[in-house]
């Protein structure tokens, strides 16, 4: 998606959502509930941090809903961090850090110590449950005092095998009829960028880091809001859910 004229920064914006929203169909509604906490609980003017920011899906809606926030993005990632920095460029209300969310020493990369808002989706997964826990206590270290943390990903009850096994299978229908209307997949989306002009370097340092698609944990919503409040929040729960992931928020 480069062309003469340069990289059209919002048409890989667009390819990538497509592709997100092509296994999460509730992806905007997600999104929605996490900003309507967001705004409830911390004002129109938020300070935000973007955990494992990606493209920045979730600093731009911010955005758009609330013009007077201020978002910090962090992530590991190259290729998705240079779709973000020329998304963002020029915004002064957005700051992007590279940073590896398992470094002890990360949150020494943020420019502010505390945010009004700590935000994450779709990500932490491939995060086993040991360092998650780490990661809790650093949030939790950087969330103010009647602050929020929100996270929304896969979160899986292994006592519920034939809820679970349903949730599969409407997933994995709605995830062909995307590809039957033109949908990428992930190793699609991947090859795309690959063959890009201005991407391709940053793609082939991701799978360096990554390989070819890292995996984790994927406790249940219960073990993440247990693990929250051990490690200082003094409330978390469930706020939304959909068959396939659930929205978590913590109160600091």
């Amino acid at each position: 998606m480069t062309t003469g004229t340069g990289t059209d920064w919002h048409a890989w914006q667009e390819s990538w959502d497509r592709q997100q929203e092509s296994y999460m169909p509730d992806r905007e509604e997600r999104f929605r509930i996490m900003l309507d906490m967001v705004e409830a609980l911390a004002g129109p003017a938020p300070r935000v941090l973007d955990l494992a920011c990606g493209t920045g899906s979730i600093t731009a809606r911010l955005l758009a809903r609330l013009p007077d926030a201020t978002s910090t993005g962090v992530d590991l990632d190259p290729a998705l961090l240079a779709i973000a920095e020329g998304t963002f460029a020029g915004d002064g209300r957005v700051s992007l850090v590279t940073a590896d969310l398992q470094d002890p020493d990360w949150p020494a990369r943020l420019p502010y110590d505390s945010y009004d808002a700590v935000l994450t989706a779709t990500a932490l997964h491939w995060l086993h449950s040991e360092p998650l826990t780490a990661l809790y206590g650093q949030v939790a270290g950087l969330v103010r005092d009647g602050g929020v943390f929100m996270n929304a990903d896969h979160m899986t009850d292994d006592t519920t095998p034939r809820i679970n096994a349903a949730e599969r299978a409407r997933r994995h229908a709605l995830m062909d009829q995307a590809r039957g209307e033109g949908a990428l997949d992930w190793a699609q989306w991947w090859q795309l960028a690959a063959q890009d002009p201005v991407l391709a370097e940053p793609t082939a340092r991701r799978f360096e880091i990554y390989g070819e698609h890292a995996e984790g944990d994927t406790p249940s919503a219960a073990w993440h809001a247990r693990v929250l409040r051990e490690r200082g929040f003094a409330e978390a729960r469930p706020v939304w859910c959909s068959p396939s992931d659930t929205l978590l928020l913590a109160l600091k």
